[in-house]
């Protein structure tokens, strides 16, 4: 019987650790799902890449300033933000499997029993969806207690919006003006992602641009050109990405306007970046 193929993305994942660039982290005890290291080279394109973004983003700007803000916040930020109560994902579990998928992608991903289908067209029994908070909670101080609640940041938006007066104040920018940031963000992904797509632990780069309400259009139709292009630059294939806008229930809670920009993996379609008038 002849060997069957490895699929592309076993192909990349060990070439990946072969060549040093990304490992499973915490291997020699078995491994800890959606968390990885990079290695000597992988190090190094990373630091690249991040190094790229920042000269498009604040080096070569002037109407743009940088910004790096804690971890964590007062537990009020994701209160207020919405955070608390609206940064969930639908969920919903097999009865049959035990299984816990993502309700909005059942499409998506196979059944543990019968891979040729997906949850829900086999004989198993799905609950109802079920909402579930993505942000990691921890306590802070000696005693663990629901005055001691803190989050790791699921997002670094809201370090550059907390300091929104502080960064124009001090720089002297007025709007149209923007604060950018590279940090890591935490996300409790209950799913399993494809290799380093959609991590619980990742870094990521944000940058948020304050225009007047009138403006929003305009600037965001901009950046949505600008953040195309910079792929491009990058010498990503243009037939490898697309532009793809959220319909209005697929809007994030704080979002009038959300477009992705995605790259055709070897698993499909997926986000490379979100560009959102907020």
């Amino acid at each position: 019987m002849a060997k069957k193929a490895p699929s592309p993305m076993d192909t990349i994942v060990s070439l990946c650790k072969r060549r040093g660039f990304i490992f499973q982290a915490s291997e020699i005890y078995g491994g800890m799902g959606n968390t990885y290291d990079y290695g000597p080279l992988g190090v190094e394109l990373k630091r690249r890449v991040k190094q790229a973004w920042w000269d498009a983003m604040v080096t070569s700007r002037r109407d743009v300033v940088g910004l790096d803000s804690a971890i964590l916040q007062h537990p009020r930020v994701w209160e207020v933000s919405g955070h608390v109560g609206g940064f969930t994902d639908p969920m919903v579990d097999c009865k049959t499997c035990k299984g816990r998928f993502r309700a909005d992608h059942l499409d998506q991903v196979a059944c543990p029993m019968k891979p040729s289908k997906h949850p829900g067209e086999c004989d198993g029994e799905l609950t109802e969806p079920r909402s579930f908070n993505l942000m990691f909670k921890t306590n802070v101080g000696p005693l663990e207690d629901s005055s001691s609640v803190a989050y790791l940041r699921p997002e670094t938006a809201q370090g550059i919006f907390l300091n929104f007066l502080n960064v124009m104040q001090s720089a002297r920018l007025k709007p149209p003006f923007g604060i950018a940031q590279i940090g890591k963000s935490f996300r409790n992904e209950i799913t399993p992602g494809n290799f380093v797509f959609r991590m619980r632990e990742f870094e990521q780069g944000e940058m948020e641009y304050f225009v007047p309400p009138a403006e929003n259009d305009r600037w965001y139709a901009y950046w949505r050109e600008q953040r195309y292009r910079w792929y491009t630059d990058l010498g990503i294939r243009s037939e490898k990405l697309r532009v793809r806008e959220h319909d209005e229930e697929e809007l994030a809670h704080y979002s009038t306007a959300t477009c992705d920009i995605e790259y055709e993996y070897p698993f499909g379609w997926g986000e490379l970046e979100g560009i959102a008038c907020r």
